[in-house]
């Protein structure tokens, strides 16, 4: 499938904030981890497998044409598709799957934190929340790969709105947009026994400043959370 990347496999390191606050609040707006005292630095490190990931966000032109057997109008089909939750994300990767024979991947329910996740099946799916840095960071050591107005549209050049996908720079391993233009979901549960059902979504976005664009940065909503810079990417595991 030429859209997809193989990734070969290694081991990350991430890291992030916990807020030392209580939470008490699901508005999206207020799911910023904290300042300074108000919160603490943890790190871990996780090995990743071999799989693959589509160069690009999922396209309008890909969602539409999965999920309602149509194609959008010609200018806006190469546009990430936005206004998705993290259930449509997960329902698109069993539509997918079963458009081209291959086992999905999830088990869906009406919680979203007990959709199972089958680590054996052929199926398309989201990437984890490490295999995302991985891809992302490709080798490198830094934030960011290049220059800013190369590799990704933010708030100084997107004039306020999302772009067509693979237009400035891939990273090393050729994968386009992973800065920036849209958030992207991510399988995992962000801290359930603070946050509860919330999942990571990655990447920073046309809406964000400089920065809020980068390998590291993470955020967390509802499941069934959608605004119109938030969408994803899909990937599926290599099996021996």
């Amino acid at each position: 499938m030429s859209l997809m990347v193989p990734i070969e496999g290694g081991v990350v390191e991430l890291h992030d904030y916990i807020n030392l606050n209580k939470w008490t609040s699901s508005d999206y707006t207020l799911s910023d981890p904290g300042r300074g005292s108000d919160r603490k630095v943890i790190t871990w490190t996780e090995t990743i497998e071999p799989f693959y990931v589509m160069k690009y966000p999922v396209t309008q032109h890909f969602y539409n044409f999965v999920m309602h057997y149509e194609v959008v109008e010609q200018s806006v089909s190469n546009l990430p598709i936005t206004e998705v939750s993290w259930l449509d994300s997960i329902i698109f990767c069993n539509a997918l799957s079963r458009m081209l024979g291959r086992t999905e991947c999830y088990t869906v329910t009406d919680e979203s934190e007990d959709i199972i996740y089958h680590n054996q099946a052929s199926g398309f799916r989201l990437l984890s929340d490490a295999e995302w840095q991985y891809v992302r960071k490709a080798g490198t050591k830094g934030y960011r790969y290049d220059k800013i107005d190369k590799i990704a549209w933010y708030q100084n050049n997107s004039n306020g709105v999302a772009h067509e996908v693979g237009k400035l720079l891939p990273n090393p391993w050729g994968v386009y947009d992973m800065i920036g233009n849209v958030w992207e979901w991510c399988w995992d549960l962000y801290d359930p026994e603070r946050y509860g059902d919330y999942r990571v979504f990655r990447g920073g976005s046309w809406a964000e400043v400089e920065n809020n664009c980068g390998s590291t940065i993470r955020r967390k909503s509802m499941p069934d959370f959608k605004i119109d810079d938030l969408g994803f990417r899909i990937a599926f595991t290599i099996f021996n």
